[in-house]
């Protein structure tokens, strides 16, 4: 079937009765992970595979969406997760060679904290065991080389050199367009309603059919609590605010001046990027609301009092901004209690789980994915630590 069938087959109108299939292997999302591991799984040549998405492709609903993503390789939380993010630099790349779409702007990400702060700790470890093309700015540099940054005496700042900006939007785009070039089907705008192993295969049911598959992959991402009972109690769906702001010099903010960002200081925690669209800078604190229990229940606005005490904030980081956010959203990411990802294959070895990236998973989506296609072939990815099941998850606390 050609990329242009597969495309008009994923279009096909909900609603109704539709054909049922058959495949070795069934991708449940098709969203940040999912995408890629149909990517991943396809380009194989065999086995064969469908993905399935509750919305369009690429949709606006998901955990990836707001224009921009930060890639480190130089990571705040820990060591282990190194090799993992440098396997998806080089998947990174090859997604953007086979799309001919520049995903991946190598801008470098700068961390600024001080010595003592653990998360910063953690950077230098990572480029101190890994070898990483890095620079460590001490104050006086910082205030030279970066000046949009307004620092306090004895901050200090870790150039990540592999670091920059994803386009989160367009890479899932790319990705799932690269998974039907290489002969993945897609059904699109179709809600999976259970999944169940037995028999030698999987049954996957929709709102419109019966998928049955040898093995399933279920990347579900902020909506995996409804196919779980296992991870409704590891998992709560945690709001997240993304804002952008206007410089008042945006000259000082392009991509080629001003690296994408992460900054601890007195307790504060922004994040950001540089001007990706010609006009504003995300910049954005790490979370505004305690969790909630499904996506339903995520607030759809940011009080105006909260903007603006966000501003103010976000100001005296970079005094050149303008307090006002120019424009904002609130989005949202599946979390676990301890931070640590869920990737884990059932014991009858038929069904894979991604879930629970908590706010730091697009940067290694393609390695997850490629996790998902050796899950395919009956391989077990080295990549896997043991504390990534879901039975050695802490249980989320209610109330």
């Amino acid at each position: 079937m050609s990329a242009d069938e597969q495309r008009a087959r994923a279009a096909t109108p909900a609603g109704g009765r539709a054909e049922d299939v058959r495949a070795d292997v069934a991708v449940i999302g098709l969203g940040t992970m999912g995408s890629m591991a149909l990517w991943r799984i396809a380009r194989l040549g065999e086995p064969s595979v469908v993905g399935v998405e509750q919305y369009g492709v690429a949709h606006s609903h998901g955990s990836f969406t707001g224009e921009s993503r930060l890639f480190r390789t130089a990571y705040h939380e820990g060591t282990r997760y190194v090799p993992t993010l440098l396997r998806a630099r080089e998947l990174w790349h090859e997604l953007e060679a086979e799309s001919g779409r520049r995903l991946l702007l190598q801008v470098g990400t700068l961390s600024i904290g001080h010595e003592s702060d653990t998360d910063l700790g953690n950077v230098l470890a990572s480029v101190r065991e890994f070898g990483l093309p890095h620079e460590v700015l001490r104050t006086a540099d910082l205030r030279e080389r970066y000046p949009q940054h307004a620092v306090g005496d004895g901050a200090m700042g870790v150039l990540d050199v592999y670091g920059g900006g994803l386009r989160p939007e367009l890479s899932v785009l790319s990705a799932v367009e690269q998974a039907q070039a290489h002969g993945a089907t897609v059904l699109a705008n179709e809600r999976v309603l259970s999944v169940e192993p037995g028999g030698g295969s999987v049954t996957v049911t929709t709102d419109r059919r019966v998928i049955t598959a040898g093995r399933v992959v279920i990347a579900e991402g902020s909506w995996s609590r409804r196919l779980s009972s296992g991870l409704a109690s590891t998992l709560v769906v945690q709001p997240l605010p993304l804002i952008w702001f206007m410089p008042h010099h945006l000259d000082r903010f392009v991509p080629e001046r001003f690296p994408a960002f992460i900054r601890d200081e007195g307790g504060v925690h922004f994040f950001g990027a540089p001007s990706f669209d010609g006009y504003s800078v995300k910049v954005t604190p790490r979370r505004f609301h305690d969790p909630v229990a499904d996506v339903a229940d995520v607030p759809s606005v940011i009080d105006a009092e909260r903007l603006r005490a966000i501003g103010v904030a976000a100001q005296r980081f970079l005094p050149d901004l303008n307090p006002e956010p120019v424009h904002w959203g609130v989005f949202h990411d599946a979390f676990t209690a301890n931070h640590v990802p869920i990737v884990d294959i059932a014991a009858d070895g038929a069904v894979l789980t991604l879930a629970g990236f908590s706010g730091h998973g697009f940067k290694l989506a393609p390695a997850i994915g490629e996790i998902a296609a050796e899950f395919a072939t009956d391989r077990v990815s080295e990549l896997i630590a043991d504390d990534y099941a879901i039975a050695a998850h802490p249980r989320i606390a209610e109330g």
